[in-house]
């Protein structure tokens, strides 16, 4: 087929400085310190600043840089604000106001974010305080425009598990049956020789040799088989195939429908002209032409009657869109979390999206044409399928923010760089953490309660755009004033029953542990046989 950390306003007070905790993304949070810190991560500067709330007015405030945040607290007495913004997560950092400038506040510093925010501070004109602030900040929000490590590299966190462990191309190949008589594993790429931005492990037609394999890939866009780079070619040299054109829009037309989003949802939604300013975005249009496509294939492959090839120019941005949404639709098990997790190994990772260039993780160049959301629409595809079929996906949405927020936040090396080979040679899995490693480590923050395992049943969402929404808790979060979609009381009600039946369950295995000693120590042998009997009483 062809195609045309979480970081958050924070309100909790910090009176206590002789508390410490954990908060739920992992941080060690030493309220003796002026801002939590992760394993690896050192202060750099801090200085006295007003913050511009766009919400809530001026707030006088210290914000504290490191080689991985940037953290504001309220100095305020009736202001409990707290401001904690991974330094990945800015996109371009500039100077308001000059010498000259005479009004409040009109000095200072201007930070647009990749997260749908924008941040102002004003600092006084004497002693070269903004001078000295936008140089720290430059610096360690850009370190690749300054020879420095991506905080990923410094990042020395520990978890349980090991989320590189997660995807390994050849049990997953197998789980799909994989080599079989029409389909064979090669290696003709296991040292990129073939194609420098596909994975070393391919599966092709079983007919197909390597030497077949060599001499299509000449033909192809940086050996990129079967993408073609642009244009497509006709049908006529391709039997009994059918060839459909689904008009999902280039890079540069999602960015600036982006762009358009966060000009309605920030700082301000204008409820009067909601719906026509939504509308004049484009991007829930754009959303349903991704996820009509993915239908399509899903539709053609689930008949057992087609194989379905799909492209785009390069096969980098809307081909991974579209297989692994059909993939979503077709495999149950790419509903559970782990699954999930590998879809995002094998479709984008490992096949080559350029999350270096559309994120542009360390590099000051906000004006990239290269910069594109492309996974953000693919992340707010599945959420649109999520609200669709509250059973069918293991993991909430909660799960799919903090993807999310660390594909910007650089402390995990999981979305770092354009292709395998080069994390390969950059030792990624040897130097950084996973982001799965932080997710399954714990993961009943991240699952769904509703979740009700099926085998074999292929989803078909309705992309009509009259099913289709905004995604209000994550492209509208900073707003306090825009009330977030909590959890409904049947959910709320559903995780209290859950919590209950597991303090059952552990009370009565305490109580069969208890009993067994006693029965196990002679002094306390019961007399009768009605003695040995553990009374135990619960509601399950």
């Amino acid at each position: 087929m062809a195609s045309a950390p979480t970081s958050k306003y924070n309100s909790h007070s910090l009176e206590n400085e002789s508390i410490k905790r954990t908060s739920r993304d992992g941080v060690n949070w030493d309220l003796s310190e002026a801002v939590p810190r992760l394993p690896g991560e050192t202060h750099v500067a801090d200085k006295e600043v007003i913050y511009i709330c766009p919400f809530n007015g001026p707030i006088k405030g210290r914000v504290y840089i490191t080689n991985y945040r940037l953290y504001l607290r309220s100095l305020e007495t009736d202001s409990a604000l707290i401001l904690d913004v991974p330094l990945g997560v800015i996109s371009r950092i500039e100077k308001m106001g000059g010498a000259t400038s005479r009004g409040e506040n009109s000095y200072g510093l201007d930070i647009t974010c990749k997260d749908m925010r924008n941040l102002r501070f004003a600092l006084k004109q004497e002693g070269h305080s903004r001078r000295d602030m936008f140089e720290i900040l430059t610096r360690h929000a850009f370190p690749l425009a300054h020879s420095l490590p991506i905080f990923a590299f410094l990042n020395e966190e520990k978890f349980n598990v090991d989320g590189w462990m997660v995807y390994n191309p050849v049990e997953e190949y197998r789980r799909q049956g994989l080599p079989n008589h029409h389909w064979r594993i090669t290696f003709i790429n296991k040292c990129y020789e073939l194609c420098d931005t596909y994975p070393s492990l391919l599966v092709v037609p079983y007919r197909a040799s390597d030497e077949d394999l060599r001499r299509v890939a000449t033909f192809r866009s940086r050996n990129r088989i079967p993408a073609t780079g642009g244009g497509y070619e006709s049908d006529d040299a391709y039997h009994n195939a059918e060839l459909f054109f689904l008009d999902i829009h280039n890079i540069h037309v999602m960015r600036e429908s982006l762009k358009k989003v966060k000009d309605i949802v920030y700082p301000n939604v204008e409820e009067s002209h909601w719906l026509s300013s939504l509308e004049s975005t484009h991007w829930l249009e754009h959303i349903k032409l991704v996820l009509t496509g993915a239908i399509q294939v899903a539709d053609k492959v689930s008949s057992g009657k087609s194989s379905v090839l799909v492209h785009c120019s390069d096969g980098w941005d809307r081909t991974a869109q579209l297989t692994s949404l059909a993939m979503l639709m077709l495999d149950s098990f790419y509903r559970s979390i782990e699954g999930f997790e590998i879809l995002v190994q094998k479709e984008w990772i490992s096949f080559g999206h350029k999350f270096a260039s559309r994120i542009g993780h360390g590099d000051k160049n906000h004006a990239d044409a290269d910069r594109s959301p492309i996974f953000l629409q693919f992340i707010d595809c599945v959420w649109q399928m999520s609200k669709q079929f509250p059973t069918a996906f293991e993991f909430n949405e909660q799960f799919l923010i903090t993807i999310l927020d660390h594909l910007y936040s650089c402390r995990f090396g999981t979305f770092l760089y354009n292709c395998e080979s080069a994390r390969e040679r950059q030792k990624v899995t040897e130097r950084t953490v996973s982001l799965w490693s932080l997710i399954n480590s714990n993961k009943d923050r991240f699952k769904n309660p509703f979740y009700t395992k099926e085998i074999n049943r292929v989803l078909y969402p309705v992309a009509s755009m009259r099913h289709l929404e905004l995604w209000v808790n994550y492209y509208i979060r900073w707003n306090p004033r825009i009330k977030q979609q909590q959890p409904n009381p049947v959910e709320q009600r559903y995780l209290e029953l859950l919590a209950l039946r597991d303090e059952y369950i552990k009370r009565l295995e305490e109580l069969q542990l208890a009993n067994s000693a006693k029965l196990s120590d002679p002094s306390t042998s019961p007399s009768s046989p009605s003695q040995m009997m553990p009374h135990v009483q619960t509601h399950f």
